[in-house]
């Protein structure tokens, strides 16, 4: 009976234990947020971060407080930003009307006198170097068949004279016998020459040329492509260089003409007995109407004045009036 007495005890002593841990248990729940338990070293770190984001807040508070305090400081005791100078400049501005179909038009303008005919200089330099191009292939071309040409009618004046080719005996009324071949008398092709080229041969013989101006020749003598600028039959050889080289005189003589008025824009006419020389399309000219020029003396500066697509000189050799193709004289 002791025994289970003191069994009875026992159970008694750890079923009160038991109910103390459930106690804890209930206790420890309730705590817990969201069904997680929360230890007292969590609230505790928490607690802390809190205390530190607060601290932060209020720091960065004070400083954007005293930084907006020295901004209406500055505003108020500067006499620049709100000066009468500032302000009369702002009301200027904002009373100016912009005349925006003027603009327009300057632009236009601008654009039409320079960028456009940039592109159209171009384009007309590509459309002379083929047509230098051409001229120069059917020149070879024609060269090579006037060669074969003569080639052909010497070999036939030699079987001629030399009875080769089967000529045919002839019986004359003396009783003679002769051949075809033996009546044959070579013909000599003789080159008639046309005015120009005697007039070419009559200036190398009497005159002594130099070249005005070394450059690339943009346009030389004769027919061409006519626009609403460029002649169609071309009077002389053009020599596109920059604008502003200086040129000199081919040949020494009188300066009878000084013009700036024309297709021709600034040029001098340079006289010496019966032959002229022309210079067109001048930037600046050095001498004046009368003066007298030596060959080489510099006479001027090149340019785009007058009907020109842009700067280069235009050289003429006239001979008592009769244009004469300068590349008959010089070489380009």
């Amino acid at each position: 009976m002791n025994y289970q007495g003191r069994g009875v005890l026992v159970e008694r002593v750890i079923s009160s234990e038991e109910r103390i841990r459930r106690a804890e248990e209930i206790y420890n729940r309730r705590r817990s947020q969201n069904g997680v338990r929360v230890s007292s070293t969590n609230v505790n770190s928490n607690k802390k971060v809190y205390e530190n984001s607060s601290f932060k807040k209020l720091i960065l508070q004070i400083l954007i407080s005293l930084i907006i305090y020295f901004i209406f400081y500055l505003i108020k005791n500067s006499n620049y930003i709100f000066s009468e100078d500032v302000l009369n400049k702002t009301r200027e501005f904002l009373s100016y009307d912009i005349n925006f179909q003027e603009a327009y038009t300057q632009v236009e303008g601008y654009y039409n006198d320079n960028i456009k005919s940039f592109f159209d200089n171009l384009n007309n330099s590509e459309n002379n170097s083929n047509e230098e191009q051409n001229q120069e292939n059917n020149e070879g071309q024609n060269q090579e068949n006037n060669e074969e040409n003569i080639e052909n009618n010497e070999e036939n004046n030699i079987d001629e004279q030399s009875g080769i080719g089967g000529g045919e005996d002839v019986i004359s009324n003396n009783g003679e016998v002769t051949t075809s071949a033996d009546e044959v008398e070579p013909v000599e092709e003789v080159h008639q020459l046309s005015q120009m080229e005697i007039d070419a041969n009559e200036i190398k013989a009497n005159y002594n040329f130099i070249l005005p101006l070394k450059g690339t020749v943009t346009s030389r003598y004769g027919p061409r492509t006519a626009t609403e600028i460029i002649s169609p039959d071309h009077k002389g050889i053009d020599i596109g260089v920059n604008e502003g080289t200086v040129f000199v005189a081919a040949m020494e003589g009188t300066a009878i003409l000084v013009s700036g008025e024309g297709t021709y824009g600034n040029h001098i006419y340079i006289q010496n007995g019966d032959v002229t020389t022309v210079y067109a399309h001048c930037k600046t000219i050095y001498i004046k109407q009368g003066d007298y020029v030596s060959q080489g003396q510099q006479v001027g500066e090149v340019g785009a004045t007058g009907n020109a697509t842009g700067p280069h000189l235009h050289f003429e050799v006239r001979k008592s009036d009769r244009y004469v193709n300068p590349e008959y004289i010089l070489s380009f």
